[in-house]
């Protein structure tokens, strides 16, 4: 299995459906799993952290026309740009954000809650290069989190439904305790949209006990 694919997708596979929401992965055969997600407003609909793929846009329009395209983490930008270029829309990033390549298509920071909705926005990480934000919709119950935690292959052990990240594993995200959300959905692996809050929980106060075990498990693809 290859971790990551660069050639562009000619299908995906439909994750994380919900009410407001749906997610999918590009391609589901590599290793990252890199997951994309399209988020229902009164605003119209985000799509965060996108990799494109042949027939995506029907998709995302069972949920109404496209808003913008938001990139929650500064490695992430992945079809950013050319997905909103399509939907005619801003590419929108945190404020913090310094690591922002060009883009062609029009770019808006954002702080507080993304533009027209009640998705609040939190400061995961912003050192050593690492810059990640996560929205979170406490009224809804949506959780996004592009990195710092996830469920590819490598962030979790045997019982964990959701891992932290392996360079996160002795210092979690601390922008993620005690929140409460009834589905998280992720920019890597599937998310969990059942009793939510335990995973996430359980992710987070069992990240460092387990960390020697993720490295043993992983340690070949952590060196590549």
């Amino acid at each position: 299995m290859p971790l990551k694919k660069t050639e562009s997708a000619t299908d995906y596979e439909e994750i994380d459906r919900w009410d407001d929401g749906v997610g999918w992965i590009a391609h589901p055969d590599e290793t990252m799993l890199r997951a994309s997600h399209a988020l229902a407003t009164d605003a119209g609909v985000w799509v965060t952290d996108p990799v494109d793929a042949a027939g995506i846009d029907d998709l995302i329009a069972e949920f109404g026309d496209v808003a913008g395209v938001v990139v929650l983490l500064n490695r992430h930008y992945r079809d950013a740009n050319d997905i909103a270029r399509r939907h005619d829309v801003p590419v929108y990033v945190p404020a913090w954000f310094d690591r922002v390549p060009e883009l062609e298509a029009e770019l808006h920071r954002f702080d507080a809650r993304l533009p027209g909705t009640d998705y609040k926005l939190l400061k995961v990480a912003d050192s050593f290069g690492w810059e990640e934000a996560a929205l979170y919709d406490d009224e809804r119950g949506t959780l996004v989190v592009s990195e710092s935690v996830g469920n590819a292959p490598y962030f979790t052990t045997p019982g964990e439904r959701i891992g932290v990240h392996p360079m996160m594993r002795l210092t979690p995200p601390s922008e993620l305790r005690g929140l409460r959300p009834e589905r998280v959905v992720l920019g890597h692996g599937r998310g969990v949209l059942d009793d939510a809050a335990r995973a996430l929980d359980d992710a987070i106060r069992g990240a460092r006990r387990s960390t020697p075990k993720l490295y043993a498990e992983n340690l070949r693809m952590l060196l590549r």
